[in-house]
């Protein structure tokens, strides 16, 4: 058996990066991927996100993810647990799934709702950017990443807004 992969998706702010920090904490190995620095590899031509589409950031969304994907492969393969942050959709599921067959994987959504998201973000001092850049982009996943939606899809979510860390741990390692 191989350890697992755990997809976690959710706005800016939700927690992703803390709560795999924290999750992966209970494995005797554990890695974590964001999608975020994998794309900050890009030395020239990087395409940020914003509200409007952008095919070069889709692509490079791509890239990314399946980097991550293969690179998860690998280490679960070698008995690490790990954790895929980024925000996603349902759908964004199946460019993972094919390179996972045979791992245990687990999907989650962290929704904290928007507030609470806003005020992690506004708090933020990791990143390489001015946070208040991303205070547009949280309103829009808001509503734009329904939970009702991945339940369909087979996500497990959580909503962690008055949870801590540790007690969000809690109730990811409760689904298995």
């Amino acid at each position: 058996m191989t350890a697992p992969i755990y997809l976690l998706s959710g706005t800016p702010g939700a927690g992703k990066s803390t709560v795999a920090h924290a999750l992966l904490q209970h494995f005797e190995f554990g890695l974590h991927l964001p999608v975020d620095d994998l794309r900050e590899w890009v030395v020239s031509g990087i395409a940020h996100p914003g509200l409007q589409p952008n095919p070069e950031t889709a692509r490079q969304f791509r890239l990314a993810r399946t980097a991550a994907a293969q690179t998860a492969r690998l280490y679960a393969e070698a008995g690490f647990a790990v954790v895929v942050d980024d925000v996603l959709w349902p759908a964004d599921l199946k460019l993972f799934l094919p390179h996972w067959t045979g791992f245990e994987v687990r999907p989650i959504l962290l929704a904290p709702g928007r507030e609470v998201a806003q005020q992690r973000n506004a708090a933020r001092t990791s990143k390489a950017f001015d946070p208040q850049m991303l205070v547009p982009l949280i309103d829009a996943l808001d509503t734009a990443l329904r939970p009702e939606e991945f339940c369909a899809a087979g996500w497990q979510v959580i909503d962690n807004a008055q949870q801590s860390p540790e007690q969000t741990v809690t109730s990811i390692l409760a689904l298995s």
